[in-house]
């Protein structure tokens, strides 16, 4: 339905409209209270503002999302009241299943001070309508932002190459939001041959105490990779040699290792389906086959008791006297996902 709404500014001015779509909130001021004569840097204008039924017009909010009715403005004049239109939108974004707001990343306004006045009335917005929390995901090209937010409250979640992420909890009293990602993940990859020889490396970075070492090729899981996939990859990459997942046989948790994270360290059973080393030169110094004994006897993994744990464990995997984990792929229903489950099960 069309509505009417008048404003008396001068006859020679072009009419400029401006509308956008409220959602079921109250404004931040009422517009009857808005003086009928305003003056901006020295320009006076008369207008009257009148509230009109619904109506569609342009708007970065999602109609049927929130519910909205239109808001006209139709004002006459050389005057920009942006503070009425533009910037008292409600930035995109849609709910999570937990109470929260997402933030639309992909139609952020450009403009910092567009996107300070659109974020402090889109926290008020959200607080009216009891929202749990706001998560603000600000990519790279849109940097300038990031002090902008953090200035309204929002804090540092984490980061990835191409983007910060920042939250907002709106109750009173402590966040409840899941913290940032705790732990890195690594693998190494325990390789005997039909010699009874172990595939080892000499690393080109390491601490001094390391040089000269022979170790097992080690390295961080990929995003999205399973724990036998990156032990495998990691072999490969380091070595040249072509291995098969058998069984992780033991891994190490430790905390405060790197920039105050935990660290889970994998240590995975392979078997040798290559011989030919071929090594890689960016990280590793040398590779070998090593005689077992050689590499058991080295006076570092002698007087390190994890180590010479880790190889007791192993030497008894190869001697049938301990069962590592296996691999396994299920499906759940929790989550919908085939999910990867490492138990031990000894054959008949």
């Amino acid at each position: 339905m069309e509505c009417s709404c008048s404003s008396l500014l001068s006859s020679n001015s072009m009419e400029t409209i401006y509308s956008t779509q409220f959602s079921s909130f109250k404004p931040l001021f009422d517009l009857k209270s808005i003086p009928k004569l305003t003056s901006f840097k020295g320009i006076s204008a008369k207008a009257s503002y009148d509230t009109c039924v619904p109506k569609k017009g342009l708007s970065s909010i999602d109609e049927q999302q929130l519910g909205a009715a239109d808001l006209v403005y139709h004002v006459k004049g050389k005057i920009n009241p942006s503070f009425l239109t533009r910037d008292l939108r409600i930035l995109d974004g849609f709910d999570d299943e937990y109470g929260g707001v997402i933030v639309d990343s992909e139609r952020l306004p450009a403009n910092p001070n567009v996107f300070a006045s659109m974020l402090r009335f889109s926290v008020s917005h959200w607080k009216a309508k009891e929202k749990k929390a706001i998560w603000l995901k600000l990519p790279v090209e849109k940097s300038d932002l990031v002090p902008v937010a953090v200035k309204q409250g929002f804090e540092y979640h984490h980061a990835e190459k191409g983007y910060v992420m920042l939250t907002y909890w709106l109750p009173e009293g402590p966040s409840m939001l899941p913290a940032n990602a705790s732990h890195q993940v690594g693998v190494g990859g325990f390789v005997v041959n039909d010699k009874n020889e172990v595939l080892v490396v000499q690393e080109k970075h390491c601490a001094p105490s390391f040089v000269g070492l022979w170790k097992i090729p080690t390295g961080f899981i990929d995003e999205s990779e399973e724990i036998y996939a990156g032990a495998v990859r990691e072999v490969k990459e380091e070595t040249g040699i072509d291995t098969e997942f058998l069984e992780v046989v033991a891994f190490r948790h430790v905390h405060n290792v790197a920039f105050e994270k935990s660290d889970l360290f994998f240590i995975c059973m392979l078997k040798p389906l290559s011989t030919r080393i071929i090594v890689d030169g960016h990280e590793i110094q040398a590779a070998k086959w090593m005689p077992l004994i050689e590499f058991v006897e080295q006076p570092f993994i002698q007087q390190d008791s994890m180590f010479k744990k880790v190889i007791d464990i192993c030497i008894a995997r190869l001697g049938g006297c301990y069962c590592g984990l296996s691999v396994h792929q299920l499906p759940s229903r929790f989550d919908g996902k085939i999910s990867t489950l490492y138990y031990n099960c000894i054959d008949n």
